[in-house]
């Protein structure tokens, strides 16, 4: 219902559209600081790389929720939360269970996601004491809805999750049904950690238009799954292992230059390159591409660093367009054997923290995000009478 006050904005006569909102600053934030000139990533005061090389994933959900680091109690609290969140509701498990074992990891987890609030006693209120209990427990129940639906569509038992360990080491062990090694699960850690929070992105836009609303935090992150789904958001990773997966159709032997070459002469777009905020190479790229060359080495996939080396040199003569986080992702995933329909997901697993680090943010000084929209239609046309038209 509109206000009926009148703003002196006529927005029929605004002179210009930004495609995308590009430039536009609709909020501030604590959360993340980006400078795409340099290649620099802030969450909440720590610069990326100090983060990747010292904390751990439970370290930055405290950090993104409380804008400081958790002391030593703190974080053991923290830590023994979010395990004793891990296990799902029966309704949740039942859905898994019996959907198609054919449906998109994404809209498992999406649905998946949205079915949490009904068992959630606070029934999702949009009250600021029972924030951080609602995203401890969503941020605890994605890895489970992950590893449980790829189990049930491998006709695998579902695996209960541990009373012990990292967030990364419990996912890891539901996925594969073993405990894995120190070396996996720093890798999964590592992934996480980069991958936790990054700006106004299309997903956290959207988590925080939802929560302007004052509607729950449930469906604030069930809306940021939605968008993160899209292959132009978290979906690119996805797409950057298929044109690896591609390429690999041609044998070991395959030339991945020719093979970019001829995708950029189609006019074909190279997943995993280009960022509407970075203008170099992408901050977590660097960590991403030294843990891919590592895990292919480890894991006998040479060809796959091979070839996503090749592609980047071929994209940065061609276009001069450096590749962004999604790029070697995709080979990290790939060489501790998680399937490529799953990337996209292990994303939303890692950005929760980011998107309900924003509703709180959002929630305590709200205001209804409405943006305008300039009408370019026509006005007053006549009524012509259906039998005439």
């Amino acid at each position: 219902m509109s206000s009926g006050l009148h703003t002196g904005f006529d927005e029929q006569e605004y002179p210009h559209i930004n495609k995308g909102l590009d430039g536009i600053v609709a909020f501030s934030t604590t959360k993340s600081f980006i400078d795409g000139k340099v290649g620099d990533l802030i969450y909440s005061g720590y610069h990326i790389d100090t983060l990747a090389e010292n904390a751990t994933f439970e370290e930055v959900c405290f950090l993104l929720w409380n804008d400081r680091l958790p002391n030593s109690q703190e974080l053991e609290d923290l830590k023994a939360k979010l395990i004793d969140k891990r296990e799902l509701p029966e309704s949740v498990l039942n859905y898994i269970k019996t959907t198609s074992t054919d449906a998109e990891p994404m809209s498992v987890l999406r649905s998946a996601v949205s079915m949490l609030a009904d068992s959630d006693p606070t029934f999702g209120k949009f009250d600021e004491a029972l924030f951080m209990e609602q995203a401890i427990s969503i941020t605890a129940r994605i890895p489970s809805i992950i590893a449980a639906f790829d189990r049930v569509r491998k006709g695998k038992e579902i695996v209960a999750p541990l009373k012990e360990g990292s967030t990364a080491f419990n996912f890891l062990y539901m996925l594969n049904g073993e405990k894995p090694g120190e070396q996996a699960e720093k890798t999964m850690d590592l992934c996480l950690i980069l991958h936790a929070e990054h700006g106004m992105n299309a997903s956290t836009f959207t988590c925080r238009t939802i929560c302007a609303t004052m509607s729950d935090m449930y469906s604030a992150v069930t809306g940021a799954i939605g968008a993160l789904k899209g292959p132009l958001h978290g979906g690119a990773n996805t797409a950057v292992m298929n044109t690896l997966l591609e390429l690999a159709e041609q044998g070991d032997d395959a030339d991945a230059v020719a093979f970019t070459k001829k995708k950029l002469e189609n006019k074909e777009k190279m997943m995993g390159f280009g960022h509407r905020v970075y203008k170099v190479f992408d901050p977590r790229g660097y960590h991403l591409q030294k843990m891919a060359k590592a895990l292919s080495e480890e894991t006998g996939h040479e060809n796959l660093y091979r070839w996503s080396m090749d592609m980047l040199n071929t994209m940065k003569e061609e276009k001069n367009i450096d590749p962004n986080v999604d790029f070697f992702s995709a080979t990290v995933y790939y060489s501790i054997g998680i399937q490529p329909d799953l990337y996209t997901a292990i994303f939303a697993m890692s950005r929760v923290s980011g998107w309900t680090g924003h509703f709180v943010e959002q929630a305590a000084n709200n205001r209804l995000i409405r943006p305008r929209a300039l009408y370019v239609g026509e006005k007053n046309l006549d009524w012509v009478p259906v039998e005439e038209r």
